[in-house]
């Protein structure tokens, strides 16, 4: 429960950056629109029991409505490692929609994701609600963010030994991107 108040005020500080700074998109009315490809790799850890660390790779197209404004899609694969007595490792195929928003130089920004995370390793069936709140830095072919990552519907263990659900990542990624 602890993780699902930490992330619900995540998302609503990062909207609240959004309306904030939603002021200032008047200004590039004469922005050269386009679209951008990167590749990233990320790693991280798991906010609850039995998963632990975790690694990925993902392919991210954006396109930027201005020069502060950008749509985002992304997908790719991402691993979660269990214990051996905790049971098997958790791999899935995330796709996420989501607006990345500039907020100080051009390359500072905030961004928010949601979607869906399609399990696909060792006999998990079952696709969960992903949501994502982050904060990056951008150049013109590099990007390093940091995000959490929510899974609603993954199984999980309760610290009392029962069985729960839902839990979080917390991940540094590092991109290379470039112009289409």
């Amino acid at each position: 429960m602890k993780t699902t108040k930490k992330f619900t005020a995540a998302i609503l500080f990062t909207l609240a950056l959004f309306t904030f700074n939603g002021a200032k998109a008047q200004e590039t009315s004469k922005y050269d629109q386009g679209f951008r490809l990167g590749f990233g790799l990320s790693g991280g850890y798991a906010t609850e029991d039995p998963y632990k660390a975790a690694v990925g790779g993902d392919v991210r197209l954006q396109y930027d409505l201005t020069k502060r404004y950008s749509i985002t899609l992304t997908t790719g694969y991402n691993h979660i490692f269990v214990s051996e007595s905790d049971g098997k490792d958790l791999g899935f195929i995330p796709v996420k929609a989501g607006l990345k928003a500039f907020i100080w130089n051009d390359q500072f920004y905030l961004t928010g994701e949601a979607g869906a995370a399609f399990s696909v390793a060792n006999n998990y069936n079952q696709t969960s609600l992903l949501l994502a709140p982050g904060i990056g830095y951008a150049t013109k072919y590099i990007d390093i963010s940091a995000r959490y990552e929510h899974y609603s519907d993954f199984k999980t263990i309760n610290n009392d030994g029962t069985p729960g659900q839902g839990f979080g990542q917390v991940a540094i990624r590092l991109a290379y991107g470039f112009k289409l």
